[in-house]
């Protein structure tokens, strides 16, 4: 009911969600369009079609009302660049200049509605600001998946307009579909490789992904809360000592569930948070005061590639070290080409959460794995098993 290959929606004004909240530079300028580019394929269907296409978004954080710097005018040219076809724009998003906008709309045009969060009553899931935005369409469309994990009016609250005229858009579908494969699919073994800072930011993910994977790497900062937790010796390394207890109730966790968790033996250590810093590799378990852990070593890179060699399912989400700087960057190299390994021959490998996309982007590997999740908090929010208010409103 809610795919959009299965219908066709010629002569129909479609309210279409996009997340194109992307950076620009000064002379605001887009840095980076790959979230417009995600949400083409959805558009350009809707447009062949013959619909009035409705483009509704936010920008940035704008306090309280209109800011220019936050206008999506500024975006206009940019996506009619990446869609190859002219693109109106609505200097607001509801109230008569909208309507007028749509009402002078032909069959296939696409308009640009004015940023969303120019109400606060987007945020705050305003169902009358909801019912404005829902009377300029007579279909709406998800396609927003970075931020399907608020029930904002957009976003979850205007599906009620809509009970039988709602779908996910196609980067919507496949995020959630991706997800799920991991999560829910029979491809198995399925290993998650679990890095970044902080085990605190990665509770509920780890204690979710227990009950769907064969296999749990662990890496970056949070590996020394772990080893410490062990009584290793992890120097200046970035620990939460509060945390402690937890590392060992997620290890019991992992063997009462049957779950192999795997951390890093070695480590490349720096003896101070710098790319000119002087660095060795150590056990992981005996790195001296004053040097930190900022990388995983090379018997530890090797020992996890041959893991998600072995995988059918794999997940990756958190660097493995500081990738920014080069001296530190190895680790995660190493994982993203596991990855790309493990895609070549037929495992499906998905990268999610902030930093491990950044870092596959760096790399340029973003096309030689199976899917990179466009949404951030709203894949973590998913990982950790919550019904993410944005797809539960198309679904439900």
């Amino acid at each position: 009911m809610y795919q959009l290959d299965q219908h066709t929606f010629a002569n129909k004004a479609v309210l279409v969600r996009v997340d194109f909240n992307v950076p620009l530079n000064d002379k605001f300028e887009v840095t980076d369009n790959t979230r417009i580019r995600a949400a083409a394929k959805t558009i350009l269907k809707l447009s062949s079609d013959g619909a009035k296409v409705i483009l509704m978004s936010h920008l940035g954080r704008p306090k309280g009302g209109p800011e220019d710097k936050f206008s999506l005018r500024h975006i206009q040219q940019e996506v009619s660049n990446v869609l190859g076809k002219p693109v109106a724009f609505s200097g607001n998003c509801v109230g008569e200049e909208a309507k007028h906008a749509v009402e002078k709309m032909k069959a296939g045009e696409i308009l640009l509605l004015e940023n969303l969060r120019f109400y606060k009553e987007e945020e705050g899931g305003d169902e009358f600001f909801a019912g404005q935005l829902a009377e300029l369409g007579d279909v709406y469309v998800n396609d927003a998946f970075g931020t399907a994990h608020r029930a904002h009016a957009s976003t979850a609250v205007i599906a009620k307009f809509f009970p039988t005229d709602k779908y996910f858009g196609y980067l919507m579908e496949d995020e959630v579909k991706s997800i799920d494969r991991v999560l829910n699919g029979n491809a198995s073994p399925v290993t998650a490789i679990i890095g970044g800072s902080k085990v605190s930011s990665k509770i509920a993910i780890l204690e979710n992904l227990m009950n769907a994977v064969d296999n749990i790497i662990i890496g970056g900062g949070m590996a020394f809360t772990f080893i410490k937790a062990q009584k290793g010796k992890v120097g200046n390394s970035l620990v939460e000592d509060d945390k402690l207890a937890l590392a060992l109730e997620l290890m019991e966790m992992a063997r009462n569930k049957n779950v192999n968790l795997y951390l890093p033996t070695n480590a490349i250590i720096a003896d101070a948070f710098a790319s000119d810093a002087n660095h060795k590799e150590c056990s992981i378990a005996s790195i001296p005061l004053g040097w930190m852990g900022l990388d995983i070593g090379a018997k530890s890179r090797e020992h996890f590639a041959t893991i998600i060699a072995q995988s059918k399912t794999v997940l990756w989400n958190g660097p493995m070290g500081v990738f920014e700087m080069e001296a530190f960057a190895a680790g995660t190299i190493a994982v993203a080409n596991a990855l790309v390994e493990a895609t070549k021959n037929g495992s499906f490998t998905l990268v999610g959460g902030g930093d491990s996309v950044a870092a596959i982007n760096q790399f340029g590997l973003a096309n030689e794995v199976s899917y990179v999740s466009t949404g951030g908090g709203a894949m973590l929010e998913s990982l950790e098993g919550i019904e993410l208010p944005g797809v539960r409103a198309i679904t439900s």
